[in-house]
């Protein structure tokens, strides 16, 4: 059975880079990786109404913090036997972005820190009722707010796809998701976190999963 590691931070903040890279370090060293991205989008159904809601679609669905909060879970819930398959067939398996960002982004739309009412409710829900699999490790990408909104200011004008959502233009949830965020890798919720930052690289990242593997 591999582990299970997931990559957590910002919009924009370059976790599908980092994740790329500490891939193809992993398989230098000869052991089996696979990815997955959190929302999937085009492939869950519980995703894309997420998406169409965060762009004005569906009413008032994306004022309610609960609803979306349990669509992006549903998608987690339905990638269940994905991932166990994922996990049998690999040593590895890369998330990017897990249960701590709906913990994470639910906490900030509601003003809440990490030990609020809503984390609880994530965890349990997405932990418990579903019993998706806890991650050996949760990876903090950790870098200025400021430079993820431009990033994915940025990434957004060059791909109509990843035009910015109702989440990412919103600077405040931003910068309070962020908190929320190292307020969980301090907590090592859920597990054990590592907060990377911007003096770290890649093969650092990577000998610690190694490590994990007992490689």
């Amino acid at each position: 059975m591999g582990v299970l590691i997931a990559v957590e931070g910002l919009d924009g903040a370059g976790k599908r880079t980092l994740i790329e890279r500490v891939v193809a370090d992993l398989r230098g060293r000869g052991l089996r990786v696979a990815t997955v991205a959190f929302p999937r989008y085009r492939v869950s159904v519980h995703a894309d109404l997420a998406a169409e809601a965060l762009r004005g679609a569906h009413g008032d669905l994306a004022g309610s913090v609960s609803a979306m909060a349990l669509l992006f879970a549903l998608d987690r819930a339905d990638a269940q036997d994905e991932l166990s398959k994922l996990l049998a067939d690999n040593d590895v398996v890369l998330l990017d972005r897990y249960v701590a960002s709906n913990a994470a982004y639910s906490a900030a739309r509601l003003g809440q820190s990490a030990d609020g009412e809503i984390v609880d409710w994530v965890g349990e829900l997405e932990f418990g009722r579903f019993a998706l699999p806890v991650p050996a490790l949760q990876v903090l990408l950790d870098v200025p707010t400021e430079l993820a909104a431009e990033r994915a200011r940025r990434r957004g004008e060059l791909d109509a796809e990843r035009a910015l959502d109702a989440y990412e233009r919103d600077g405040g949830l931003q910068h309070r998701t962020g908190a929320v965020y190292r307020e969980l890798a301090e907590r090592d919720w859920r597990g054990p976190w590592w907060t990377y930052r911007s003096d770290d690289g890649p093969a650092e990242l990577a000998a610690r999963i190694a490590e994990i593997v007992g490689r």
